[in-house]
């Protein structure tokens, strides 16, 4: 039976200075793992300027920390408590997920890292996947491939698509930003191994998606092949 888990926040320092409000949730009733084997899911959140914020991303954080997981999520520069200003291209925002990965290796007791991007959070915490050894695979929920998306982050595109690591990308049947004729135009380059889940939905908006979390395959265990 799911338990309440523990929540606590704290501030995470970038290597730039800027301070980024940080939430961990922690199961309270879970066998510790070995060392060898232990690690975290840490979420990456929607396009800051457009109002992006970890809070949109709690459900799932809670949800996996209910089957006994670790979660992180973190406001980025410039949103909610987190100091900075946004970047429109989100190439700052790279430091911020970095700096993130790196507090939760040195503070949670884990060494293995799952990346979660949702929407323009994945190109950004692609850009991050080989910044930090220590991430293991990457997941993506609602990643804008889309004309609009590629003019703002289309060198985050090659950063993730380029990686070895496992990638595993999640989108609606309708994606408001991509089409499903785009993203396997893409996943065709892309190296290492490459999954695709796609979720039946009308057409809504990546946002909703996570707020109802219909797509969320994670805590169905579908993409911890990228783990183990």
């Amino acid at each position: 039976m799911s338990t309440n888990p523990t929540i606590d926040s704290c501030t995470v320092e970038t290597s730039d200075g800027v301070k980024l409000h940080t939430t961990f949730f922690k199961p309270n009733q879970y066998e510790e793992e070995e060392e060898e084997n232990s690690w975290v899911v840490i979420l990456v959140h929607p396009y800051s300027i457009l109002g992006g914020s970890q809070g949109l991303l709690r459900g799932i954080a809670n949800g996996l920390s209910r089957k006994g997981y670790k979660a992180v999520t973190f406001d980025m520069r410039g949103v909610g408590r987190s100091t900075g200003k946004p970047s429109i291209f989100g190439f700052k925002e790279i430091k911020d997920v970095v700096a993130v990965c790196k507090w939760s290796l040195e503070n949670l007791s884990v060494n293995k890292i799952l990346l979660v991007g949702s929407s323009a959070g994945a190109p950004i915490a692609g850009s991050a996947v080989n910044q930090v050894e220590q991430i293991v695979g990457y997941v993506s929920i609602g990643y804008p491939f889309g004309l609009l998306a590629s003019i703002l982050f289309g060198q985050h595109h090659k950063n993730v698509l380029k990686s070895p690591k496992p990638k595993l990308f999640i989108m609606g049947t309708q994606d408001g930003f991509t089409s499903i004729k785009q993203l396997n135009n893409k996943l065709k380059c892309a190296a290492g191994r490459v999954e695709k889940h796609l979720i039946e939905v009308c057409r809504v908006s990546t946002f909703r998606l996570v707020l109802h979390g219909k797509h969320w395959a994670l805590s169905q265990s579908r993409a911890f092949w990228l783990v183990f």
